[in-house]
């Protein structure tokens, strides 16, 4: 059983910059990998970024590449998001979760969810 959860959400302007958090807790030891998810109103739930735990291997949306940069923290069991440049279309409530054994950009890879945290972009 994992527990994720997220935390640094908020309203900023265009081109500014958040960092979202994902803590971890319970039997962490079996992840695979986390990830990052988004979904705005009306749009299906999209892939941002994964991390995966052995060798640190990490991916991104392109919608994302060179804004956004995943990282993690070992010893806390946390996952970060740091955002970058943010525009409005990146205002959607951001998931974290984690695998047991996928790391791709596939909701339906991953078994646990966060609660959400809602990032509001403004132009």
């Amino acid at each position: 059983q994992v527990q994720l959860v997220e935390s640094g959400g908020g309203l900023v302007q265009a081109g500014g910059s958040l960092r979202l958090s994902c803590a971890a807790s319970g039997r962490t030891f079996s992840n695979y990998a986390m990830g990052w998810f988004r979904q705005a109103p009306g749009k299906e739930r999209e892939f941002v970024a994964a991390f995966r735990w052995s060798g640190g291997t990490t991916n991104y949306a392109d919608s994302v590449k060179g804004r956004f940069t995943i990282s993690r923290d070992n010893a806390k069991n946390t996952v970060y998001l740091q955002m970058n440049s943010l525009k409005p279309e990146d205002t959607a409530v951001y998931y974290c979760a984690t695998s047991t054994g996928y790391s791709g950009n596939n909701y339906r890879g991953y078994a646990y969810w966060g609660q959400g945290t809602r990032v509001t972009v403004s132009s």
